[in-house]
């Protein structure tokens, strides 16, 4: 009975950090989608939301690799989810921003935040693959 409450709480986890990466995906589709004429569409904006969600599913708390004293390895998957988790987060910070404050900063800032959120669930992606791959 406790092997199922357990599971059903993980599964009920990654299911929210997956809403929430959606959310992030819907304010950064929002606000470059609405700077960027030729990004103006649904099709933009779901991608967006799936983009964030697979990336915030899986790069959000991967498996974490055994300590090892003697090789000092450091955790690539870690590293890489943690910098994908800060670019994501801070791309749609800072879109939700623009988009509150009404505020209409030069072009080079929307494409700056485009770049962040897609190299932010890249990393997560790529973080959480790799955690997984070494079960």
């Amino acid at each position: 009975m406790r092997f199922r409450v357990r599971n059903t709480a993980h599964v009920f986890e990654r299911v929210g950090l997956a809403m929430a990466g959606a959310a992030c995906g819907l304010f950064v589709g929002a606000y470059v989608g609405s700077a960027i004429p030729t990004l103006t569409t649904q099709g933009f904006l779901l991608l967006m939301m799936a983009l964030g969600a697979v990336g915030f599913y899986l790069g959000i708390d991967t498996p974490q690799m055994p300590f090892d004293d003697a090789h000092g390895d450091i955790d690539a998957a870690e590293f890489l989810s943690a910098a994908g988790t800060l670019c994501a987060t801070l791309t749609a910070l800072v879109s939700v921003a623009v988009i509150v404050l009404r505020l209409d900063p030069h072009m080079a800032w929307t494409w700056l935040v485009f770049a962040g959120w897609i190299a932010g669930v890249a990393m997560q992606i790529v973080a959480g693959a790799k955690a997984r791959m070494r079960k």
